[in-house]
């Protein structure tokens, strides 16, 4: 059996390649230099302003950097643990209350109404007062099986403030699935659950995986707002260290923390979107 024709790139063709490779050579070495240029510019203001002496002393001590960096580090141990737990918790509610909003059958009015004013009420309250009511409000019931630990607490809290964001970046999804393709689901002989479940919901999450990572960004910085009921995680750390050498370097330690982690986190958001707008182009 004899090979086919091996197909070989034309001249041409070989030189529109070596363009771009050339013009994205020369936009990289651009980008470079500016960024290196605005970061000299930045110290160099900062570091000539009249109050430089202090803040350097008060923000960038190395050895307050240095005893501090064990303790906030390990608070944040805790912030991945509330945030790994309340994302899933986030996604499992968000999803079912974009399901209830979107049943159209007139006997589950009540749900339907139950899960919009869910969504209306905690999408219009401070994710701060949703800790300070669920952190303080729950153990006063002083009920039987009612946590205790501010960090469950801040899990429960967390969990209801960012389900009714993620419901209606849900909710956008499902809508943005043209009708036709439940109708043609419904004509194949699938019912409204079937069709919804392998037809609609499929194509809706590839839509919305780009803004639920961004929540979930926000996600993981707000989780430092459960040190307001008590929490030892990184930001409460820093406190601690702070009152005791009444110094603000541990609070650059613990935002130097939440970058390292964040930042990762958005450049994968970005390219989930890149390759979205591609795919969506071709």
């Amino acid at each position: 059996m004899t090979a086919g024709p091996t197909w070989v790139k034309s001249e041409r063709q070989q030189e529109r390649e070596r363009i771009r490779r050339s013009q994205g050579r020369r936009n990289a070495s651009i980008a470079t230099a500016s960024v290196v240029v605005f970061v000299v510019l930045l110290a160099t203001i900062a570091t000539n302003a009249p109050g430089w002496t202090r803040v350097q002393a008060a923000f960038f001590n190395a050895e307050v950097f240095r005893t501090s960096l064990p303790d906030v580090a390990e608070g944040f141990l805790l912030n991945i643990k509330i945030f790994l737990i309340t994302e899933p918790l986030v996604l499992v509610v968000g999803l079912l209350v974009a399901l209830a909003r979107n049943v159209k059958s007139p006997a589950f009015l009540p749900i339907r109404a139950l899960a919009t004013l869910y969504v209306d009420v905690f999408r219009g309250v401070p994710t701060l007062l949703v800790i300070y009511l669920v952190g303080f409000g729950l153990p006063a019931l002083r009920l039987q099986g009612i946590p205790s630990d501010p960090a469950t607490l801040g899990i429960i809290a967390l969990t209801l403030s960012y389900g009714a964001y993620v419901a209606e970046v849900f909710r956008a999804g499902i809508d943005s699935v043209h009708p036709s393709q439940m109708a043609a689901a419904r004509s194949l002989g699938l019912s409204q659950a079937k069709a919804m479940r392998f037809v609609v919901l499929p194509q809706a999450t590839r839509t919305v995986v780009p803004p639920l990572l961004n929540d979930f960004i926000s996600l993981q910085k707000d989780t430092a707002l459960v040190a307001t009921i008590g929490a030892l995680e990184a930001l409460r750390q820093a406190q601690i260290h702070t009152l005791d050498n009444f110094n603000y370097t541990p609070y650059l330690v613990a935002a130097l923390l939440f970058i390292l982690l964040t930042i990762p986190m958005a450049r994968f958001t970005d390219h989930l979107a890149e390759r979205t707008r591609r795919r969506r182009g071709a």
